[in-house]
């Protein structure tokens, strides 16, 4: 057919191709209607075929003009379907593979390596250990989420946030040195990530104002997951059969010197606590070696030196009542007058320091950055608390103790601030209050002069 077209017929329909698909080049219409040997109705088809909608990119490929006629039995439809192929390019060509990103990573993201981690990684719930690394406040219940889902999340995280103030960064060896140099008791915390109650921890325990201050001045914190390197070296040192446990540890041997497994209530974990802020590991050392037992004197020798001391503890008492009988035959019916004046004044003058003690004020109660709590740990062992308030003077701390001690007690006392690697004496004359004095969460231990 195109032998017997004339130039102006070709020209003519490349004019019908433009009109009808606007906005392609003549160049293009030329291609189409040579690739179909001039049938402007089959060009138009594969015109919309092989671009899907008339979209002719400059890419495109176009067989060259056929030097051979078309067999006259091969339908329209044939042709179309395999130029719309050859142009497409798309003979038994695969999808490409998908794309897939993945992250390795080990138990240093515990301790404050930043490692790339994937997104929302579904190891620990409510945490996303990469943004936890890098800034701890993604924890914060300010940060909002784009949607209301991710606000509910972010408030959620917030609510179980992990104790990072307290938390020290590191493994559980370098914890155990710097509590040995800061002469403080190590406090490790294991927790699990399929129970419930590590969570309840961290939002209960140690989320608590008290229990935060406490453990800030006189411990050292460290905190861990059961499944981790670390975490399972020491539970099979310490032989923990179940998680979460919080662990008091000798960081100068290493002894579990107390433990609580489950859920810790707040109140309880202070009052137990108590024990250990009396003073440090040194200190415990240097009790033990203070207490330990004497060198076992053999029989025959204790024998001899009883039977030395008894003959000369005979001549003392011997002389010992000469001078008295000598004493009784010079005295008068006077000392007996001066002995009776003595005893009252003894009287009078215990009466007396009893009586300077303030009177001491109920127990307060309200908001607690205005509320201070004090333990006490008396002579007989036993060990009370009580609150004061911040700006109350110190010397009600006598007038309380003095309450514990009982009537029958009126010898002088003095109270010691507890501090780790030392003791420091209060002053009763002193002007200073609670808050000024640091006595907030503190023990005090009460003496006889």
């Amino acid at each position: 057919m195109e032998d017997t077209l004339f130039p102006t017929d070709k020209q003519n329909m490349v004019s019908s191709f433009l009109e009808i698909a606007v906005g392609q080049t003549a160049e293009t219409a030329r291609q189409f209607l040579q690739a179909t040997s001039w049938k402007l109705e089959e060009a138009i088809q594969l015109f919309y075929v092989g671009n899907e909608g008339g979209a002719m990119t400059s890419s495109a490929y176009f067989p060259p003009e056929e030097t051979t006629p078309h067999p006259t039995d091969q339908g329209s439809s044939g042709v179309i379907n395999e130029m719309a192929k050859d142009i497409a390019g798309l003979d038994d060509v695969r999808a490409p593979l998908p794309v897939i990103r993945e992250a390795l990573y080990d138990d240093g993201i515990f301790y404050g390596e930043t490692r790339p981690l994937p997104q929302g990684s579904a190891v620990v719930a409510f945490r996303n250990f990469e943004e936890e690394n890098r800034n701890p406040t993604v924890w914060s219940s300010e940060q909002g989420g784009p949607s209301t889902t991710e606000s509910s999340q972010d408030k959620l995280a917030a609510l179980y946030r992990p104790p990072f103030e307290l938390m020290h960064r590191g493994s559980f060896e370098k914890a155990k040195l710097t509590a040995a140099d800061a002469d403080k008791w190590l406090v490790a915390n294991l927790q699990s990530n399929t129970e419930f109650s590590s969570h309840m921890l961290n939002r209960d325990t140690w989320a608590n104002e008290a229990v935060v201050e406490t453990i800030k001045t006189n411990f050292i914190f460290w905190q861990v997951y059961d499944d981790t390197g670390e975490g399972k070296k020491v539970c099979t040192y310490y032989k923990i059969e179940s998680v979460p446990v919080i662990l008091i540890i000798d960081p100068i041997t290493g002894q579990k010197m107390r433990s609580w497994s489950g859920m810790v209530h707040p109140d309880r974990l202070l009052e137990d606590l108590l024990a250990f802020m009396d003073g440090g590991p040194k200190n415990h050392h240097t009790s033990l070696f203070n207490k330990r037992p004497r060198e076992i004197i053999p029989k025959h020798f204790k024998k001899a030196q009883a039977v030395v001391e008894t003959n000369e503890e005979d001549d003392e008492l011997q002389r010992a009542l000469a001078a008295s009988m000598e004493n009784m035959k010079h005295s008068d019916g006077s000392d007996s007058g001066d002995m009776d004046e003595v005893l009252a004044n003894d009287e009078e003058s215990s009466s007396l320091k009893k009586s300077v003690y303030p009177v001491l004020p109920e127990e307060p109660k309200g908001e607690r950055n205005l509320i201070c709590r004090v333990g006490v740990r008396l002579p007989d062992g036993r060990r009370v608390q009580r609150n004061f308030l911040r700006t109350d003077p110190i010397q009600l701390l006598w007038s309380f103790c003095s309450t514990q001690l009982g009537d029958s007690e009126t010898r002088p006392f003095r109270l010691t601030h507890s501090i780790p690697g030392a003791s420091k004496s209060l002053d009763y004359h002193t002007d200073l209050t609670f808050e000024d004095s640091s006595l907030s969460n503190a023990m005090i231990s009460v003496t006889w002069d």
